[in-house]
């Protein structure tokens, strides 16, 4: 699949031409004859003789960009001064930070922030632990936790990598939701170690956002604290996927015309996301799905899912056995997926061709969601099927956990609640799919963008219904 020049790759060139010429036009000229594109060309100083130019450009990966940069320099009398990468730009010193909501111009000020005044309410929450979430931060504090084992594209980079991308979480919580949140990178990927680690730092937040955790152990690791925390335990990559995919499903099904109990799912992936989907999509109604994973498709006959036993990985294998495939389809996807009226894919790039989308049924549904390449070229699947989303941003119908994280949080928080459910991670499906109205429906247009203001406040209201109406066993409980 060809790949466009993309802004995460983006440079600005610092260069010196000569004042007259056509050094100008050959800046651009190399730039797009090299596969780049210019975004921005600024004339920052200027002489009789020379001419001091920014120019910046995108490219389609690192290497790409340093071939722009080479035939830019290259061109005759053109002198290359500073390159500066605008992304590694944008994350110099971090992209968060602490700031005070009151000033502290005085003593007095002092006093009230810290010692003396600040014994009075510590003193105040002794008595009565609840007054935490009215009286600290913990009321809209979120912990975003991760090992560092599993991080989008990249696998196990460690706690210190993975830093960049929980402090990106936390500034979209901040953005869109008005929620503090803080990236919690912990130097173990020992299951019982994270349990202990987040129990003992959860007395200082009203949520639990697990993030880029590997499974098997992201399926125990949620499952023990969710019983053990009376806050609630939100992993992510599972719920936060699941929730914008049914979402997405659910509008997909309106511009063709077809019912969710009815249709046949086929499913490429049966790790943490490809599982939580699954989950969701049944509860949502889905009576025919198919999963299949590196070893053709899954059923209860398979010989391998023998020799599976125990873990949470195994059991999450039976539990797929056990409760799809009711028609007992065997083999390989590219078996599965014939006749299918959705394709659903969380696993690996590549695996169907445009043959393959072609033999689905009428009126196809793809969702590949593999990044940064997907399941199926989206362009070659957009032949033949009827509506087609990925989880990219250069394609329509981007299906982004942004969409939905931020405001499910924020109805939990609001709510008090102590834990999330599939209840309200169903509301949280249909309030985010509501926000696309019918005169905006259509085949490029399933799923609102994350800039649509209507998106957190939406999901925040209906997340937070769902949680009163689950009454006071999870919004009544004691705050820690």
């Amino acid at each position: 699949m060809a790949t466009a020049p993309s802004v995460s790759y983006s440079m600005t060139v610092r260069l010196e031409v000569p004042a007259s010429g056509t050094a100008v036009s050959q800046l651009t000229t190399a730039v797009e004859s090299s596969g780049g594109s210019v975004t921005g060309l600024d004339v920052t100083a200027s002489g009789h003789e020379k001419l001091r130019i920014d120019v910046t450009v995108a490219a389609t990966s690192t290497a790409h960009a340093d071939e722009i940069v080479e035939k830019l320099s290259s061109i005759e009398g053109v002198t290359l001064g500073k390159v500066s990468d605008r992304t590694f730009l944008m994350h110099l010193g971090g992209k968060i930070e602490m700031a005070s909501k009151h000033p502290i111009r005085n003593r007095d000020d002092l006093s009230m922030v810290y010692t003396p005044g600040v014994a009075r309410v510590c003193l105040a929450i002794a008595e009565n632990p609840e007054d935490a979430r009215r009286l600290t931060i913990k009321r809209n504090s979120v912990a975003v936790v991760t090992d560092g084992s599993a991080v989008l594209g990249l696998g196990n980079i460690g706690p210190k990598a993975a830093l960049p991308v929980m402090e990106g979480k936390a500034a979209l919580f901040k953005r869109f939701a008005g929620i503090d949140a803080w990236p919690i990178c912990l130097d173990t990927q020992d299951t019982d170690a994270i349990v202990e680690i987040v129990k003992a730092i959860a007395p200082g937040f009203a949520g639990i956002n697990l993030e880029d955790i590997s499974a098997p152990r992201c399926f125990e690791i949620e499952a023990r604290l969710r019983e053990a925390l009376d806050i609630p335990v939100f992993h992510d990559d599972q719920h936060g996927t699941a929730i914008v995919v049914l979402a997405s499903l659910t509008n997909a099904l309106r511009v063709v015309g077809k019912s969710i109990g009815d249709v046949r799912v086929v499913m490429s992936g049966a790790g943490a996301a490809g599982t939580a989907i699954l989950k969701l999509l049944i509860a949502a109604g889905v009576k025919h799905a198919v999963v299949a994973d590196i070893h053709g498709v899954v059923h209860a006959g398979r010989a391998d899912l023998a020799a599976v036993d125990g873990g949470a990985n195994g059991s999450a294998l039976h539990w797929i056995a056990e409760n799809t495939n009711p028609e007992g389809v065997t083999g390989t996807l590219k078996e599965a997926v014939a006749g299918a009226d959705v394709f659903i894919g969380v696993s690996a790039p590549n695996v169907l061709d445009g043959e393959d989308v072609a033999a689905m049924a009428d009126d196809a549904i793809v969702f590949a969601l593999a990044n940064p390449d997907p399941e199926v070229d989206p362009a070659v699947a957009r032949q033949t099927a009827a509506v087609v989303a990925t989880g990219r941003s250069d394609f329509p119908n981007q299906i982004n956990n942004v969409l939905v994280f931020p405001g499910v949080f924020r109805g939990l928080l609001d709510a008090q609640s102590r834990t999330v459910n599939t209840d309200m991670m169903l509301a949280a499906a249909k309030a985010l799919a509501d926000v696309v109205t019918e005169d905006e429906l259509n085949r490029n247009y399933i799923i609102p963008s994350v800039f649509n203001d209507k998106v957190a406040g939406a999901v925040a209201g209906a997340v937070r219904e769902a949680a009163k109406a689950a009454g006071p066993a999870v919004t009544g409980a004691t705050a820690r």
